[in-house]
């Protein structure tokens, strides 16, 4: 028999729309939306003063598998998700071996499927020699070609020109992009240690990979987009001067040009280096309030399109090194949609906005199938949230196999009570039913 839930009473956020409702899941999907619905042998969760949202889905995160599995596994990161309400994530490249075969690239998709709490999709990763590698790929079943225009973990750094050219004028899909220009960082850095010496804190990230550095490359990355009438979305973006690149008047469905935004960038600003040094080390760097203010001004505005969070998990013991020894990124999957949930609380943003940016956006910009929004026919990939409990970040309560937090300390005033994976409870209130697993992500492509 088919299972049935039938959500009652919820308070249901759904494109650009607030308003109470029933909601019935059959199977995997949502067949019912309706002021009030009956449903013969179906359990009933009464949702009154909660709020039901469509999961968020990450596009951008680093879970590890395989190679790196002393920071974190798909098992335990996709765990995490859906304890933060996130249902689907799309995970890079950069692994050990590195996702730049098909070979290798189905082989995450095969793990993915035998232990991911979440739904999944990995990008096929681009070098400098894998060109017509990457042309062979079924994007309809991929989520895009990333390419790293500036180096971070891992050696994938795509630089040649020629080799850029081929990728930004014969790929047909999505290419995201992480834009730092490379020379000019370790020519900053080179000039820095000679004047300082190799024992510098980590307030000198931005510095060395500097806002120049950012937008030298996405400036580049966008002028190729237009060159070629190539569909490009560029990674978290950090700096002010970035957003003139990106335009708000086009509708997205008919944007080419497209930007995220991640939670570390919205939240933290070049002052928290002098508490959290390393912990808020990634690439592209923290920086200035100036800059955080403004992106934040660019995800309402529709300059910035999606938030993500760009998790990336290293061990307590990696982080703790010296700054220039400590490698880049953070675990962040758990906290984001509460994150979020706490510029809502102050009055930022609005809770409409957050469904747009973290789960229809990214459903549109990728052209993901039936998922991203709450509506009949679709998947139920859903997210109960408590506007009126806490949720306080402890050692003791994070599920990342790397057991540390940048938000360690923090309470933030919203709670995931729920989530759905394709009609499945997989966490109710700190418990999980793993006895389902996610499924891959499908792309609706020509």
């Amino acid at each position: 028999m088919m299972q049935k839930t039938l959500i009652k009473n919820a308070t249901i956020v759904n494109e650009d729309e607030i308003f109470v409702s029933d909601l019935l899941i059959e199977g995997s999907y949502i067949s019912q939306i309706d002021k009030d619905i009956t449903a013969e042998n179906a359990t009933i969760i009464d949702a009154e003063g909660l709020v039901l949202m469509p999961g968020a889905i990450d596009d951008q995160v680093h879970f590890r598998e395989p190679g790196l599995t002393h920071k974190g596994e798909l098992y335990t990161e996709a765990k995490a998700a859906v304890a933060g309400g996130v249902t689907s994530y799309m995970e890079m490249p950069n692994t050990n071996p590195q996702s730049v075969t098909l070979t290798e690239l189905e082989k995450k998709y095969a793990r993915a499927k035998e232990v991911s709490l979440a739904n999944y999709s990995f990008y096929m990763g681009g070098t400098n020699v894998n060109l017509e590698e990457t042309l062979k790929v079924d994007y309809k079943n991929v989520c895009g070609l990333k390419l790293f225009m500036g180096s971070s973990t891992g050696d994938m750094l795509v630089d040649d020109g020629k080799t850029l050219e081929g990728f930004f004028s014969q790929t047909n899909t999505l290419i995201a992009t992480h834009c730092e220009f490379d020379p000019m960082i370790k020519e900053t850095q080179a000039r820095i240690i000679a004047e300082y010496g190799e024992d510098l804190p980590a307030y000198f990230h931005p510095i060395i990979r500097s806002e120049e550095a950012c937008y030298k490359s996405s400036s580049f990355a966008v002028d190729l987009a237009k060159k070629h009438n190539t569909r490009l979305h560029i990674l978290h973006i950090s700096t002010a001067k970035e957003l003139d690149l990106f335009d708000n008047k086009t509708p997205l469905k008919k944007k080419r040009i497209t930007a995220e935004a991640c939670v570390h960038h919205l939240w933290f600003n070049d002052e928290d280096y002098k508490t959290k040094g390393n912990w808020i080390k990634w690439n592209p760097a923290v920086k200035t309030e100036y800059d955080r203010a403004n992106i934040f001004k660019a995800i309402l505005d529709g300059r910035i399109d999606v938030v993500a969070t760009d998790h990336a998990p290293h061990t307590i013991e990696e982080k703790s090194l010296p700054y220039l020894k400590a490698p880049s990124g953070g675990p962040l999957v758990q906290h984001s949609v509460v994150a979020m949930l706490e510029f809502y609380k102050k009055g930022e943003i609005t809770l409409e906005k957050i469904a747009r940016l973290m789960a229809h956006n990214v459903a549109d910009i990728f052209n993901v199938e039936k998922r991203g929004y709450i509506r009949e026919g679709y998947f139920a990939d859903l997210v109960l949230v408590d506007l009126n409990k806490t949720t306080a970040v402890t050692k003791e309560s994070l599920l990342y196999k790397c057991g540390w937090s940048p938000f360690e300390g923090t309470t933030f005033s919203a709670n995931i009570n729920k989530t759905f994976v394709n009609g499945h409870l997989v966490y109710d209130n700190g418990k999980f039913d793993e006895s389902k697993k996610g499924e891959r992500l499908t792309f609706h492509r020509d």
